[in-house]
């Protein structure tokens, strides 16, 4: 099914042209962008970008940015069990709080790097541009992989109201939204938004008798518009929200084991004394004994636009902060082995001033600063409940003596960590355009970033309510001997800091070839700052031995260094059938040095590595086409080749042979792809609408997603990758033909495809069966849901 799909869109732009003599009075809708800071026809801007409205996110339901990968190629955002991935065009940052993030977000203009914040609900949105590619001079701030800039609808100078209603009843979603808008005075307009979601979720936990994940969603926005003379506006915004969750969206599936090995069922059956079952396949059921996520925000955004002359002035305060806490049953199963909580708190300021030019000169150019501050602590533990098999396994039979004296003394314990980092940086950045001829423009830009950094570490064992010496892994450290099972190594504060700074160009030729169709080339570098490890589980120092595996040293990592790349882009966009279609393409190279890893050590921890170099390249092509009246046929298409040029020292999966030169227990990955790459992805969508006696008309919107096969793990486990698939999500409404009021049924995943998100070994699980047996959980999509949902504007 996939393959068909794949030439769908180049036969439906080929049908455009031949139909061109056809559609000489259709006329598709212009899309206007800020990609580049500007207000542009999405035709004119030099970027591959996608832009989605916030009418299509309303109509297809989509309401986070999870939600929205299905409808940008190359574009994918997956959940963890203890972090968020956004990647674009394979590029992408691991799972660590301490990591900044490869596709920045940003909202009004102001940097959301913090992949918590991913997954913040979507609210009142004029639009979300998806821009792909390098963006290190106007966005600037780690965009390495690309940018995500969210645009919220703005007060109106009319008044406006619109009521939004959603209910499923397979899932028990309900989804409630508000919005009023309008003048309070002859130059003061405001705009209230607001919303309230609450979902019972997919799975059933069948430990607890529950439904999960069970989602609860809310989000008050407030804006004000103040225009203060012809040349001064200024706009105030300010937003507090919060998203919380009951369980998780994932479950234990394929345990497997070595010839001759133990299998992680059996182990488990023995603890409890009965028979323990994992799933062999997917079927949205789960073991858990409770997990949950806390979350809330608040942020502040002022902008001011001053018209200096015929210049722009423009400047940007913003404040945001969230904070989480999240309990997560981390060997996903309903034995009590182990807990891991966490708890963070974000603050971050920023300003940006940049002016201008008026544009349509000879030379167009836009320049400013920007500083940005933050504040983070968190800390995290590992907790064995008193009633843990964990210590009960350890003093089995087959274990050694000694630890068969000492292993009960790990219930009721803890290993805890703590982290603080503060940050500082200033950029300068300029962008300009040389218009040398009305068909020629040549832009050169530059950005100087410099960034500081202070962190401290320190881990530490509880037993008995009080906190353990750490010493040698020697007794009586006898807590050292054990966590030191699990890769943990206790230690002291370990404190750093670092500087650095960093010059990122850019340089694009454009070409108008005719008035239809402009032809791009761009060459532009960008970086991802180094910075410390959260979630390492050792002292980074191997002459500090507190803790051993057996006769393994434990060195873990507290700095690592930036990351780089360097993308090559040709594109061209065009106007077809006399602005009845449009055709855009882009095909890109970029190659990536030092590139900044997360790897799992097969246990409970993860390390970050600089682990080497990759090369992502491929085309990108999307189009519309207003076929007639009331019809309009749109597609996007990605195709993605990524590739490991170095990569020597990946965590091999389970029972896979070390091919690495320097180091027998770790895979190299050379020539392999990565996690969600799929060669093939993209979307085709129909739009049609009619009329229905005077007043009514009714509207059908269907989309088709599909994908290519991709790994779900970073070390390529074949266990974990998931097949090619094409969903069908659809939507019939019926409404006024003035826009007033619909009602609509509206299906997502209608093909029930079983979509794995994420996937990788349960912790543990090896530990227990001694090395011979595992098994492994994933996260899923969503299943076939059909909800009802009503509109109502006034």
């Amino acid at each position: 099914m996939i393959k068909p799909l794949k030439n769908f869109l180049p036969l439906a732009i080929s049908a455009v042209i031949a139909s061109a003599a056809t559609a000489q009075d259709l006329v598709l809708e212009e899309v206007v962008v800020t990609a580049q800071k500007r207000v542009e026809r999405l035709q004119d801007v030099p970027i591959s970008v996608n832009a989605v409205s916030g009418a299509k996110m309303e109509e297809a339901g989509i309401t986070n940015l999870e939600g929205m990968t299905a409808y940008v190629p190359n574009l994918t955002m997956n959940q963890t069990g203890i972090g968020t991935i956004i990647a674009i065009r394979g590029i992408s940052s691991g799972i660590n709080q301490g990591f900044e993030q490869s596709v920045g977000q940003y909202v009004d203009g102001v940097y959301y790097g913090r992949a918590q914040l991913a997954r913040a609900p979507f609210m009142d949105l004029e639009r979300v541009e998806v821009l792909r590619g390098p963006q290190s001079i106007l966005f600037g701030k780690n965009s390495i992989g690309g940018a995500i800039s969210m645009v919220t609808a703005k007060p109106t100078e009319e008044f406006e109201g619109q009521v939004t209603a959603l209910y499923e009843p397979s899932h028990g979603e309900k989804d409630l939204r508000v919005v009023l808008s309008g003048p309070l005075t002859d130059t003061l307009s405001g705009r209230l938004s607001l919303m309230g979601r609450d979902m019972d979720g997919y799975y059933e936990n069948t430990t607890l008798d529950r439904d999960e994940s069970g989602d609860k969603e809310q989000v008050i926005r407030g804006q004000l518009k103040w225009d203060a003379s012809e040349d001064l506006t200024v706009n105030l915004k300010l937003e507090t929200g919060s998203f919380d969750t009951k369980g998780r969206n994932l479950e234990p599936i394929n345990a497997t084991e070595l010839p001759g090995g133990t299998p992680y069922a059996a182990i488990l059956s023995v603890l409890i004394g009965g028979q323990y079952a994992l799933d062999t396949e997917q079927d949205f059921k789960r073991q858990s004994n409770g997990d949950y996520s806390n979350n809330n925000t608040e942020n502040a955004t002022l902008t001011i636009d001053y018209a200096l002359g015929e210049h722009t002035l423009t400047a940007i305060s913003g404040y945001n902060a969230y904070d989480y806490e999240e309990d997560c049953d981390c060997d996903f199963t309903g034995a009590t082995i182990f807990t891991a909580d966490s708890r963070e708190d974000f603050k971050q300021f920023s300003q940006e001033i940049r002016i201008a030019s008026p544009g349509g000169e000879t030379v167009d150019y836009i320049g400013g600063l920007f500083y940005q501050s933050s504040e983070m602590t968190f800390d995290d533990a590992i907790r064995i409940p008193s009633n843990s098999l964990l210590p009960i396994a350890l003093a089995g039979p087959s274990s050694p003596p000694s630890l068969q004296a000492i292993a009960p003394l790990l219930a009721n314990t803890s290993s805890q960590r703590d982290f603080t980092q503060d940050s500082e940086l200033w950029a300068a950045f300029a962008q300009v355009t040389w218009n040398i001829s009305d068909d020629w423009r040549l832009t050169a830009g530059g950005r100087y970033t410099t960034e500081d950094k202070d962190a401290t570490r320190r881990q530490y064992h509880v037993a008995g309510g009080m906190e353990q010496p750490t010493g040698t892994p020697l007794p009586p450290n006898y807590y050292n001997i054990l966590y030191g099972l699990f890769k943990i190594e206790p230690y002291q504060p370990i404190a750093d800091n670092r500087s650095e700074g960093k010059f990122t160009p850019l340089i694009t030729l454009q070409w108008d070839i005719t008035d239809d169709i402009m032809l791009y080339a761009t060459y532009t570098e960008g970086f991802k700052s180094g910075g410390f490890d959260v979630r390492s589980n050792a002292h980074p120092d191997p002459a500090v031995v507190n803790a051993t595996r057996g006769a393994e040293d434990l060195v873990g990592v507290f700095e690592y260094e930036e990351e780089q790349a360097k993308s090559f882009e040709i594109g061209s966009k065009m106007t077809l059938a006399d602005g009845a279609a449009e055709l855009n393409i882009a095909a890109f190279r970029t190659q990536i040095t030092d590139m900044q890893t997360s790897q799992f050590d097969g246990v409970l921890g993860f390390n970050v590595t600089n682990a080497g170099e990759a090369t992502t390249q491929g085309v990108e092509l999307d189009g519309r086409w207003l076929v007639a009246t009331g019809l309009t046929l749109s597609g996007s298409i990605g195709y993605l080749d990524f590739v490991y040029d170095e990569f020597p020292n990946s965590q091999c999966y389970f029972g896979q042979t070390s091919n690495s030169a320097t180091n027998p227990g770790l895979c190299d990955l050379k020539g392999e792809s990565r996690e969600f790459a799929p060669e093939f992805q993209g979307t085709v969508s129909a739009d049609y609408s009619q009329p229905m006696g005077d007043n009514l008309e009714w509207r059908i919107t269907g989309d088709v997603n599909f994908s290519d096969a991709y790994y779900t793990s970073p070390t390529l486990d074949p266990n974990l990758k998931q097949d090619a698939y094409a969903k069908l999500n659809l939507r019939l409404a019926v409404g006024s033909q003035d826009g007033m009021w619909d009602v609509a049924l509206v299906g997502k995943n209608l093909t029930d495809e079983s979509i794995a998100t994420f996937g990788n070994q349960l912790p543990v699980s090896t530990t227990l069966t001694g090395g011979t047996g595992t098994a492994y959980y994933s996260f899923y999509e969503r299943p076939r849901s059909i909800a009802l949902q009503g509109t109502m504007r006034f």
